[in-house]
């Protein structure tokens, strides 16, 4: 399966990344009502931090906010259960399939890409702040002489106040 095809279903949600269950039942090749029937058939095994379902104000931004919904999802009558990196992991035990096993493999692969990529992202931004920091006159003086090589104005003058040299002609 591919990483960037899972990685589009990735939510941001209550500041936790989840997967849509119609995403989830799209992906497992299910119908989204077979997977929430099993999920609330082992609704012990779903404790809060892996799956919750979606606010009807949460439900209306993420339609409003997302363009790769579609149009089946966006209106359905019921609100879809969001599930969390840890709930797409327990709903490999719940949907007891090879595809099922599969696919899980893949979704966990994918959201340790994005884990990754956040943390070298937070990294990076760190290290700038840090350079800056550490840095600052050298930072500004590069600034100013690369302002000042920039603006027009200063260099003509600069180069009408020169004297000129090499072969002069006189007539």
């Amino acid at each position: 399966m591919e990483l960037q095809t899972i990685k589009n279903k990735i939510y941001e949600i209550r500041n936790q990344k989840v997967i849509l269950d119609f995403d989830l039942s799209a992906l497992y090749e299910t119908e989204t009502r077979a997977l929430k029937q099993a999920v609330n058939r082992n609704m012990d095994r779903f404790p809060e931090d892996f799956m919750f379902q979606l606010t009807k104000t949460e439900w209306s931004e993420l339609i409003t906010k997302s363009d790769n919904l579609s149009p089946t999802a966006k209106f359905s009558p019921s609100r879809p259960y969001a599930f969390t990196e840890q709930g797409v992991a327990m709903i490999s035990s719940v949907l007891k399939s090879k595809k099922a096993i599969e696919v899980n493999i893949s979704i966990m692969r994918a959201f340790v890409l994005i884990r990754q990529y956040a943390l070298s992202h937070r990294e990076l931004t760190d290290k700038l702040q840090e350079m800056e920091a550490r840095f600052d006159q050298q930072f500004s003086d590069v600034y100013e002489a690369l302002t000042f090589l920039m603006d027009k104005n200063d260099q003509e003058t600069n180069q009408k106040q020169r004297e000129k040299i090499g072969y002069k002609i006189t007539s």
